[in-house]
């Protein structure tokens, strides 16, 4: 049985051997330019102080819904009133994380290439060549057994974090206590702090299990941890002791990293040797309903090839004709749009951030690592 946790003689030890991997996937940015603006601001965001609000002044504990996930958290998992009264009490309101959360004015058009250009950079490249040839051997045994090529797990944690070098400064308690009884007001509101009354249920269980103050952890905005950026109700599904030292460790450990990437990718659909995209042109209007109908099929893989021919087609000689595509735009601001057929494997990749653009550009980045290991 792997362990989460190693006697030692301080917290700050303790966390170095025992970091709970938290995935940032689908639930928390679903928008390719949000996330991304958002992203850009946590550099200058993370330590900072927010000014001081009304809700500074109480303290969590005293509020009535922190009231309520406090008795459930006593009758489902038996916390004692006291202890988690006393946790409340010095959590800290973090209105940083709040703004964040606020999705992109309305107005400016997304933009595809402006996206790439901020994850698929040469300091990127460069920093992936260097870890693919430190790590080779661990991702090359991360495909042996999910099937998950090195480019893409490569690819996903240069978009992520640059190989560990921006994991977060936030204390993971505050973010998701702010984000989970005081989201920002948005249409989808009571969802997300759903959602993240659910990550502070298992963050929670996280410290509990592994008998670390819960005031150790450091992540991002939105309470994703080490270098995958996971969050914490995906720990116990898909993080992976890759390399094989009795304990689970993703902020201190690239290959626990490594393993845990390509299991959570395996278990979202990833079919081994199958292809990601290819281009496509269209043959139809670009506000033709046929369009619109093949674009509305969401994260999908849902048509054969041959159903595709009457809306777009590829000139790639290598695109398999027995597997499903779906189809996938790229809008590029006021040029013109992009297009792509996308497998079952790229659908996998947006089940980690629900975002066409964070998907493709995990894509490139890997791509471009790969060609630049070959020079």
């Amino acid at each position: 049985m792997i362990s989460y946790t190693t006697p030692v003689t301080s917290k700050l030890a303790t966390l170095k051997n025992c970091i709970y991997p938290l995935i940032i996937a689908s639930a928390v940015i679903t928008a390719g330019e949000a996330g991304a603006s958002a992203k850009k601001q946590v550099k200058k965001a993370a330590h900072s102080t927010a000014p001081a609000t009304k809700k500074d002044e109480s303290h969590f504990q005293q509020w009535k819904e922190v009231s309520g996930f406090i008795d459930n958290m006593v009758s489902k998992h038996g916390f004692t009133e006291a202890e988690l009264k006393a946790t409340f009490k010095q959590v800290k309101y973090i209105e940083t994380a709040r703004q964040l959360m606020r999705p992109a004015p309305p107005g400016k058009p997304k933009n595809w290439k402006a996206y790439r250009a901020r994850f698929v950079e040469p300091y990127r490249i460069e920093a992936g060549v260097a870890f693919w040839d430190k790590y080779a051997d661990a991702l090359a045994k991360a495909e042996r057994e999910y099937g998950v090529p090195p480019e893409i797990i490569v690819g996903l944690i240069g978009v992520e974090t640059i190989f560990g070098k921006q994991t977060g400064g936030f204390r993971v308690m505050d973010v998701l206590t702010t984000l989970a009884f005081d989201y920002p007001d948005t249409p989808t509101r009571d969802a997300r702090m759903q959602f993240f009354r659910g990550e502070l249920e298992n963050m929670l269980l996280m410290a509990r299990e592994s008998s670390l103050d819960p005031f150790v952890f450091k992540g991002s905005y939105a309470g994703a941890i080490g270098w995958p950026q996971f969050m914490p109700g995906s720990i116990r599904k898909y993080a992976v002791d890759f390399d094989g030292d009795g304990k689970i460790n993703l902020t201190d450990s690239p290959v626990d990293a490594i393993g845990s990437v390509a299991h959570y990718l395996s278990m979202h659909g990833w079919k081994r040797a199958l292809p990601v995209v290819f281009p496509a042109t269209l043959v139809v209007a670009e506000k033709s309903e046929q369009l619109n109908t093949a674009l509305g099929k969401g994260l999908l893989a849902s048509y054969q090839l041959q159903d595709l021919k009457a809306i777009a087609t590829t000139a790639s000689i290598e695109a398999p004709t027995t597997i499903q595509y779906g189809l996938v735009d790229l809008q590029n601001g006021n040029d013109a749009t992009e297009y792509w057929f996308a497998t079952e494997n790229f659908f996998a990749i947006t089940l980690y951030n629900r975002s066409y653009f964070y998907a493709m550009s995990v894509y490139d980045l890997g791509r471009m690592i790969a060609a630049a290991r070959q020079k």
